[in-house]
């Protein structure tokens, strides 16, 4: 199964994210756009794991301690591709988010999985392969979303459509 660890958002944050990246699409000549309920910020990506890796990667989630997360969603921009560009919406710089996704990294390395070194850069991937006039930029009204829990993800195709499943859920532990 292909599995990653992420946080998942609220239906108001996730409704406003699709006015956002419809938008975005009214100004587009080509793009594949992400489905509302699909909506996310990766943590980690893990890839195929197996049932022993997905019960180590819910261990390495399970011993994480964590306060609510209060994150604000404020820019957009892409990061360019020749066959059209990623479309995003970024973070306010918010340093326990960072905290808990490089907390989240040593876990799993200890876990035994092979993750790769990049600088990690929260975003939620809005649209693929666009071509577009939209200029990227600070949004006119930020959203807010307060993140209680981190989730196991797995990614699958059913009947045709991209599909995202909570496998696991972590809920903060700190008080």
């Amino acid at each position: 199964m292909r599995l990653f660890v992420a946080l998942n958002f609220n239906h108001e944050v996730k409704q406003q994210l699709l006015q956002l990246a419809q938008e975005i699409q009214r100004q587009s000549s080509q793009g594949r756009f992400t489905l509302p309920e699909n909506l996310h910020l990766t943590l980690v990506f893990l890839g195929e794991c197996n049932s022993r890796e997905a019960a180590a990667a819910r261990e390495a989630i399970a011993s994480l301690s964590f306060d609510p997360l209060e994150l604000t969603i404020n820019q957009t921009g892409r990061f360019k591709r020749n066959d059209g560009d990623i479309w995003w919406a970024g973070f306010q710089p918010h340093p326990p988010l960072q905290k808990l996704q490089q907390e989240l990294v040593v876990a799993l390395r200890e876990a035994g999985f092979s993750l790769e070194e990049e600088r990690y850069t929260p975003h939620i991937t809005l649209g693929r392969q666009v071509r577009t006039t939209y200029p990227p930029g600070a949004l006119a009204t930020p959203l807010h979303e307060t993140v209680t829990s981190i989730q196991l993800m797995k990614s699958e195709q059913l009947a045709g459509k991209l599909t995202y499943t909570a496998i696991y859920s972590h809920e903060k532990t700190s008080n």
